[in-house]
């Protein structure tokens, strides 16, 4: 959430700004316009009021009979009027705050202004195999009897999987290869929980604008969309210590996503599920280092990619093309030689304070100092079935089978390719 104070102050910068992500997150804004002025002549008349009532009380001193006491009335009736002042003053800020938790954050002045079309490549990792008619993972796990859409949509519907043997191996292969290489680069490992409250997800942007992307319980509860739900509102409410500054997290979850807005898109195979796993990377920094945090993330997010030797880039994206709390992001995009396309593996942002506002995570700079907002940042460390799906593409052989990269062997107890179940 931005902050109440600067945005009422510098309303015009503010829209100006948001304006880059487009006409819809400038719109934002509209309803607070109105409470700022509100606010402000609230503000204006209260101090005019509270001049006055000092003069008054300084008069006081030198009246008598009649003329003490008709003061004191207007004492009185000034001190009621404060009152009801400070009372609208407290109900129109509330009204603002919760009006800024529909207004997405202020994107970083070195992000390219623009939509997806002017995201920058920043720089590549690899070559592209060179694989003739190459095919989509689904022709490939579906014909080695590895992937099966059919039952699963049986079982549960569109956009479920199930996989099978030595698939379902190397995802959980996967899985543990991401944490270890998290582990090696100084992240402590979490294993949270997959539901959470509303303040969770309101904490971390996805309340109130994005409730129907979500799945909710009948008792209340929500599925996680993301482990980065539960593992960036662990510090909730708390003010850290400001010397272990940062906190480096890794957590493994499943994720659950209603994708309501994404009808058509991605619609075959393993690409966008209503459930998936990932590793997740969560960091807690001082904010004059969450820049130089966030180059650092994209290379610890970059790390098992290049050990797995696939081809891949990295997207810094624009304005019009980030997530609604993001300040900053950087895509790696993998390269699917069966779709002849990159397809996004990993997304890390740094957001700033937007977060650590809503969810009140603070941190002392040092004993005795005021606390300070955190700033958060977060990375996949991957996305699993997306590197699934990239093993398959681009080990795929002319036999059918599936070559694994050599650095996954070992957490496959020695095995070198899928075969057919």
């Amino acid at each position: 959430m931005l902050d109440l104070r600067w945005v009422v102050a510098n309303l015009d910068e503010a829209r100006r700004r948001l304006l880059t992500r487009g006409p819809a997150a400038g719109e934002a804004l509209a309803p607070i316009e109105k409470l700022a002025a509100e606010r402000r002549q609230l503000i204006q008349s209260s101090e005019t009021q509270r001049a006055e009532q000092r003069k008054a009380s300084d008069q006081m001193r030198t009246l008598k009979g009649e003329e003490q006491a008709r003061l004191r009335a207007r004492l009185k009736a000034l001190s009621d009027e404060a009152k009801e002042k400070e009372a609208r003053l407290k109900e129109v800020e509330e009204q603002i705050e919760r009006a800024l938790l529909n207004v997405p954050n202020l994107p970083h002045e070195s992000v390219p202004v623009g939509g997806e079309q002017d995201n920058a490549v920043v720089r590549t990792w690899g070559e592209k195999p060179g694989i003739a008619a190459a095919k989509e993972h689904t022709e490939i796990g579906e014909k080695l009897g590895l992937l099966d859409f059919e039952r699963a949509a049986k079982v549960s519907g569109a956009r479920f999987v199930f996989y099978r043997g030595a698939l379902a191996r190397l995802e959980l292969a996967l899985v543990q290869f991401f944490l270890d290489s998290a582990r090696e680069r100084g992240y402590l490992e979490l294993l949270p929980p997959y539901l959470v409250n509303a303040d969770s997800m309101r904490g971390t942007g996805q309340l109130p604008k994005f409730e129907e992307d979500l799945f909710k319980t009948t008792a209340g509860y929500y599925l996680i969309p993301t482990a980065e739900v539960p593992v960036t509102n662990y510090h909730r409410d708390e003010i850290l210590d400001g010397a272990q500054l940062p906190l480096e997290y890794a957590a493994f979850s499943p994720c659950f996503r209603s994708e309501a807005g994404s009808y058509g898109k991605d619609t075959k195979g393993i690409i966008r599920q209503h459930q998936f796993h990932k590793v997740e990377l969560v960091r807690f920094e001082k904010p004059e280092n969450a820049h130089a945090a966030l180059e650092e993330l994209v290379r610890d997010a970059q790390a098992p990619l290049q050990k797995l030797g696939l081809h891949h880039r990295v997207v810094l994206l624009s304005t019009g093309d980030m997530g609604f709390s993001a300040e900053k992001t950087y895509d790696l995009e993998v390269w699917l030689p069966g779709q002849n396309a990159y397809r996004e593996i990993s997304s890390c942002s740094t957001f700033g304070d937007f977060q650590a506002r809503r969810a009140q995570i603070r941190f002392r700079p040092a004993a005795g100092e005021k606390p300070r907002l955190v700033a958060t940042l977060n990375g996949s460390g991957l996305a699993v079935g997306r590197t699934v799906v990239a093993i398959l593409e681009n080990g795929q052989q002319a036999d059918g089978s599936v070559v694994l990269p050599e650095a996954i062997r070992s957490y496959m107890g020695g095995l070198d390719r899928l075969a057919p179940a």
